[in-house]
C-alpha cells in the first residue's frame, strides 16, 4: 500500500516489555489512532487525542496484534483545530500486515553507530540474506540529539528495513544524549514509561536492553554539567534485580528458548581513560546476567568494530555474562553491521556490508561452559 503523503514513513512496530508500540511519524498536523480487530487504540493523552506532535505512538497489547496479523492507521489531518468546532479531514487509512516473531529459528539484523547514516544500513538489512524476523537498533543512530529533527533517522532506517511488518527493539546510544533534544529523546523513541532500559519477549525470545548511557565520567568537561548517569545507573542496577525477582514471569517464563542481552555499550570490557567508568557496578550487571539470566548472547555496538567475544578473552575484563558479538564496523569507507541467525543451539554470525557481501562470520555454541554454577 503507498505510503500517505501525511507520513514521513511507514509505521514501525518496536517491541518494549508486553507491548508493541506502533509510531507513525508525520509531516502535518493530524490525529490518529490504529485498529485491529474492530478494537481502536489512540494515541492520546488522558482522552485527548493529540495532534501537536511530530510523531504518534499508539500501544498495543503484543498477543493482540501476534494473533491479529495485520492493522490499520486511522488517521484524520487537522485543518484548524478550535476551542470549539474543530476542523479536520474524514478518516483515512493505511492498512498493513504483521508477521511475529515465530517458529524455530530467529533472523536478526542489528544496526548500531548509523552516526546519521539512512541509506547504507538500510541496504545492509536488505541484502544481508533472506528474510528477517527482527530488527535490532542498537544506539547512536542519530549522531547527536541537537535538534528533534535527527530522530528522524531511527525511524527511517527501521521503516525502510522492516516497512511497519515485523517487530523492532531500539537501545538508546551515548550520543543520542548529547544535545539540546536529548531530553525529548523519550518522546520520539519507545520506551517503558520513560525508562530507556526495558525486557521484551518476542515468539521464544526473551530479552533485556540495558542503557550504559554515557561513555565518560558525569564530571567530564564535554558534558558542561548536563548528566547525572550515575544515579540512572544505579536506578538501572534494581531493574535488573527486579528482573531477577520476577524470573518466572520473564526469562524463566513458559516458552522461553532463548534470552538475549541488548547493549550498546558493551560494558563487560573496560578501556582505557576517560572510558573506563563505572567498573564495580559494570561489574555488577555482569555478574547479576550471568549468575541468574543465563543469556545466550549479548549484542552492542558502541566501538565501530566487528567481532566476538568469549569469556576469558582479551575484551573480557568483567566476567561477560555470555558471548558478545559487537557488531558495527564506522569508517568514513565502509559501514558494516551484522546478521543473527538463533536456531535451537547456536546462533550464526555474519558481519555484512551495503553490497551484501560477508567480511567475516562466526558462530556461537549455546553452552552452560558460558556461565558460573
Amino acid at each position: 500500500m503507498q505510503i500517505p503523503n501525511e507520513f514521513k514513513c511507514t509505521p514501525v512496530i518496536y517491541a518494549v516489555s508486553g507491548e508493541y508500540q506502533i509510531f507513525v511519524p508525520v509531516s502535518k498536523p493530524t490525529v490518529m489512532w490504529v485498529e485491529i480487530d474492530g478494537k481502536a487504540y489512540y494515541d492520546d493523552s488522558n482522552g485527548i487525542l493529540r495532534s501537536d506532535v511530530a510523531v504518534h505512538k499508539m500501544h498495543v497489547p503484543c498477543e493482540v496484534l501476534d494473533r491479529a496479523k495485520k492493522y490499520t492507521v486511522c488517521y484524520r489531518v487537522i485543518i484548524e483545530r478550535k476551542p470549539y468546532y474543530s476542523e479536520a479531514t474524514d478518516v483515512l487509512r493505511y492498512e498493513s500486515e504483521f508477521r511475529p516473531v515465530s517458529g524455530d529459528k530467529i533472523r536478526l539484523y542489528q544496526i548500531a553507530d548509523a552516526h546519521n547514516r539512512v541509506e547504507e544500513p538500510i541496504a545492509c538489512a536488505q541484502k544481508s540474506g533472506d528474510g528477517l524476523d527482527l530488527l535490532i537498533l542498537n544506539g547512536d543512530i542519530p549522531n547527536h540529539s541537537g535538534d528533534v529533527k535527527y530522530f528522524d533517522a531511527i525511524h527511517e532506517i527501521a521503516a525502510g528495513i522492516t516497512r511497519g511488518e515485523i517487530p523492532v527493539v531500539f537501545s538508546r546510544g551515548n550520543h543520542d544524549m548529547r544535545g539540546v533534544a536529548a531530553e525529548k529523546l523519550e518522546y520520539y523513541t519507545p520506551t517503558d514509561c520513560g525508562r530507556s532500559y526495558f525486557t521484551f519477549r518476542l515468539g521464544r525470545l526473551w530479552g533485556i536492553v540495558l542503557d550504559a548511557a554515557e561513555d565518560k565520567p558525569d564530571s567530564h568537561i564535554a558534558y558542561g554539567n548536563m548528566n547525572c548517569c550515575h544515579d540512572f545507573r544505579l536506578r538501572e542496577t534494581e531493574f535488573i534485580r527486579d528482573v531477577i525477582r520476577r524470573a518466572d514471569t520473564e526469562y524463566l517464563a513458559d516458552g522461553v528458548e532463548w534470552r538475549i542481552v541488548i547493549s550498546h555499550n558493551p560494558f563487560a570490557h573496560t578501556p582505557p581513560e576517560p572510558f573506563n567508568i563505572e567498573v564495580e557496578l559494570f561489574g555488577e550487571w555482569a555478574e547479576l546476567l550471568r549468575k541468574n539470566v543465563k543469556p545466550h548472547l549479548m549484542l552492542s555496538g558502541h566501538v565501530h568494530d566487528c567481532y566476538v567475544t568469549r569469556r576469558g578473552e582479551v575484551c573480557d575484563d568483567k566476567g561477560i555474562p555470555c558471548p558478545v558479538v559487537v557488531g558495527s564496523r564506522v569508517t568514513e569507507e565502509e559501514y558494516i553491521c551484522t546478521r543473527v541467525e538463533i536456531s535451537e543451539e547456536k546462533a550464526d554470525i555474519f558481519f555484512t556490508d551495503p553490497e551484501g557481501e560477508i567480511h567475516s562470520r562466526d558462530c556461537v555454541i549455546f553452552s552452560e561452559e558460558h556461565y558460573d554454577t
